[in-house]
C-alpha cells in the first residue's frame, strides 16, 4: 500500500515540476508540456523504476560499495526488456496489418513470423545475459531474493495499472458493472 502512496505522490508532484521546469526552459527551445495531457506512460514507467531501484537496494540489502554496480547493471536490465517489448509490438502489429488483409500476402507473413522468432530468440539471450551481468555482484542469496523481488514489482505495476485504468472510467461505465 505504501508503493501505491508513494507512486501518487510522485505523480502529484511531478506533473506541476515538470511543468515550472519546462517553462524555465521555453527560451532554450523546450517544448512546455501540456497540463492537461498528464503524465505520460514512458514517465510513468520512469518513475516505477526509480521505485523498484530504491526497494531493490533496500529488500536485497547492496551495500554501498556494490551498489553503482548493480544500478548500472539493473538499469541495462530494465532497457533491454524495454527495447525487446517495443520491438516485438512492431512485428506483431505488422502481423497483425499482413493478418487483416483482404487476401494475407503468405511470404510476407512467412517473412515476418521468422523475423519474431529470431527476435524472441534474441530476447531470451540478452535477458539472460542481463541477469548474468546482475548476478555477478550478488551473492546466491541476493540473487534468489532479486527473482522473486522482480515477480512482487511486476505483480504491483500490474495492480497500479489496474487502479489507474478504474479511476480514469467514465462514471458511466463504472455504474453499468
Amino acid at each position: 500500500m505504501k508503493m501505491f502512496a508513494l507512486v501518487a505522490l510522485v505523480l502529484t508532484i511531478s506533473i506541476p515540476a515538470a511543468s515550472a521546469g519546462a517553462q524555465g526552459r521555453e527560451g532554450r527551445g523546450a517544448k512546455i508540456p501540456n497540463p492537461d495531457a498528464g503524465v505520460s506512460p514512458g514517465d510513468v514507467q520512469r518513475m516505477f523504476d526509480a521505485y523498484a531501484l530504491m526497494q531493490a537496494q533496500e529488500q536485497l540489502k547492496i551495500d554501498d560499495a556494490h551498489f553503482s554496480q548493480f544500478l548500472t547493471r539493473y538499469k541495462g536490465l530494465q532497457e533491454t526488456r524495454r527495447k525487446s517489448l517495443q520491438e516485438r509490438a512492431r512485428i506483431v502489429g505488422d502481423l497483425r496489418r499482413l493478418v487483416i488483409a483482404a487476401k494475407p500476402d503468405e511470404a510476407q507473413l512467412k517473412e515476418r513470423m521468422k523475423e519474431l522468432q529470431d527476435h524472441d530468440a534474441r530476447a531470451i539471450a540478452d535477458a539472460k545475459k542481463a541477469y548474468e551481468a546482475i548476478d555477478q555482484v550478488l551473492n546466491v542469496t541476493q540473487q534468489a531474493k532479486f527473482r522473486v523481488f522482480e515477480e512482487l514489482m511486476e505483480r504491483r505495476k500490474l495492480e497500479l495499472v489496474t487502479r489507474a485504468r478504474q479511476a480514469n472510467r467514465p462514471k458511466n461505465q463504472k455504474n453499468q458493472k
